[in-house]
């Protein structure tokens, strides 16, 4: 890729709020990339088969995509997301969290207008900035990422109504279409949603950026959105101190000891454990009776 210099995407992000980044990952990465995000989305996650998580109808959500491959790590520490940053957000952001997803085709508007609520809004009085990297892994000629230019920074992120939107016109909006390989730097205070409808499977990633020193709401910590990433050692051994920085080397400030998520389906996990130990005792004694008439 071949931006202008990246002291001006930091200018055009923080004028506009947005940046598309047009064929920023291509050629072998791309591909690999690709390959390893698809093999997630095979199977959901489940006993010893890793996978995809299901918590919605239209999506399914690939997490900690940095365990993947070597092209997500290359991604999340490119040279121009690192110096755009620097500037935008400060010295001290970490890339917090790393996932993706698969978009079903859908005509429901499932993923409205909105900004990104992550911080305590009754500790924080102002906006704080985050930056998200999108990157496109499949073609997107439906459901492209949408924003609102200019709406960055203004208010408190949150689902927006009707009436809200109805003050910005069409001139102010990005579509982001765009073939597998172009990203997307914004600023998640900025409004913004996935259009609909999704005509074809979109799969995408997300790379999200903030100060981890900045209280988080309480919905967040309790599902403990932002735990310590989950890197693969095999793709970290070309690292300067800043990379170790950034992928929160050695900070503890969102770490929770001993993390149990509440379960959301325990009476139908409960079940599906059960007739999962039947099958295996089954299977043991299926394999008993075999060995049995083998010998004879």
């Amino acid at each position: 890729m071949t931006p202008a210099t990246d002291t001006s995407l930091a200018a055009e992000l923080a004028e506009h709020g947005v940046v598309v980044l047009p064929n920023f990952v291509s050629g072998n990465q791309l591909t690999h990339m690709q390959e390893a995000f698809a093999t997630c989305l095979k199977r959901m996650r489940w006993n010893n088969f890793p996978g995809f998580e299901k918590t919605e109808q239209y999506r399914h959500m690939v997490q900690d995509v940095l365990a993947l491959d070597q092209g997500f790590v290359d991604v999340a520490l490119h040279p121009v997301v690192k110096t755009t940053l620097r500037e935008y957000v400060g010295p001290n952001f970490e890339l917090v969290e790393a996932k993706g997803w698969l978009s079903l085709p859908t005509n429901e508007d499932f993923h409205g207008w909105h900004g990104d609520a992550w911080y305590d809004q009754n500790l924080v009085e102002e906006p704080q900035r985050e930056v998200k990297l999108a990157l496109y892994l499949t073609d997107v000629r439906s459901g492209a990422f949408n924003y609102i230019k200019g709406t960055h920074g203004k208010i408190h992120p949150h689902l927006m109504t009707d009436a809200e939107l109805e003050q910005y016109s069409e001139e102010e909006h990005l579509s982001a279409i765009g073939p597998a390989g172009t990203a997307i730097l914004f600023d998640t205070t900025g409004i913004h949603r996935q259009a609909y409808p999704i005509l074809e499977r979109r799969h995408a990633i997300f790379l999200n950026y903030h100060d981890p020193s900045v209280p988080l709401q309480d919905e967040d910590v309790r599902y403990y959105r932002y735990h310590p990433l989950i890197l693969n050692a095999a793709f970290l051994g070309d690292m300067t101190d800043e990379d170790r920085r950034i992928l929160g080397f050695g900070n503890q400030t969102n770490y929770i000891r001993s993390f149990e998520r509440q379960p959301a389906h325990e009476g139908f996990q409960n079940l599906m454990t059960s007739v999962f130990d039947s099958k295996l005792r089954f299977d043991r004694f299926r394999r008993r009776v075999m060995r049995k008439l083998a010998r004879r």
